[in-house]
């Protein structure tokens, strides 16, 4: 019985002849690349393409500077409110003044929440006139701006 264990498992206690090594080093480096690959796919599984299903949320949230008026930050909302019937891409708008009575706002007082379909529609709104339109009409009561993407998880 022993020594036909030994046969059976001859294999695998000899070393390999120099080819055979070689195509059993070059199959399992294939296979490593192939797992680092996959698995450097699934970390970027958050760069979600459009068709996924996924939303893009789009999170910016801005303080004013300190003496800035309700009359000067009037034209500022409604110009970040008018983005969506100007530019493509956008899937909803949203916006508010915090009401938060944790008093963790930092000066914050407006968010605006966007959201897209896919990030090539994001960029779209990134780089597009009207957004820069925009950002002429807040910098000069703009004390600070915070933005936020990300993908929706359930």
């Amino acid at each position: 019985m022993r020594k036909r264990l030994q046969s059976a498992f001859h294999f695998a206690l000899d070393p390999l002849p120099k080819t055979r090594h070689t195509a059993h080093m070059r199959n399992l480096t294939l296979i490593v690349a192939a797992l680092v690959l996959f698995l450097a796919a699934s970390l970027h599984a958050d760069d979600a393409p459009k068709d996924s299903g996924k939303t893009l949320y789009h999170v910016v949230s801005l303080k004013f500077k300190e003496h800035t008026t309700p009359d000067q930050i009037k034209p500022v909302e409604e110009a970040f409110a008018a983005l969506k019937t100007k530019i493509p891409g956008i899937t909803s708008l949203n916006w508010g003044t915090n009401v938060s009575p944790e008093h963790h706002d930092k000066g914050f007082t407006h968010c605006f929440v966007l959201t897209f379909a896919s990030a090539k529609d994001r960029d779209t709104y990134l780089t597009h006139d009207e957004h820069k339109a925009f950002g002429k009409i807040l910098g000069p009561v703009m004390a600070d701006v915070m933005v936020i993407d990300f993908w929706a998880k359930e």
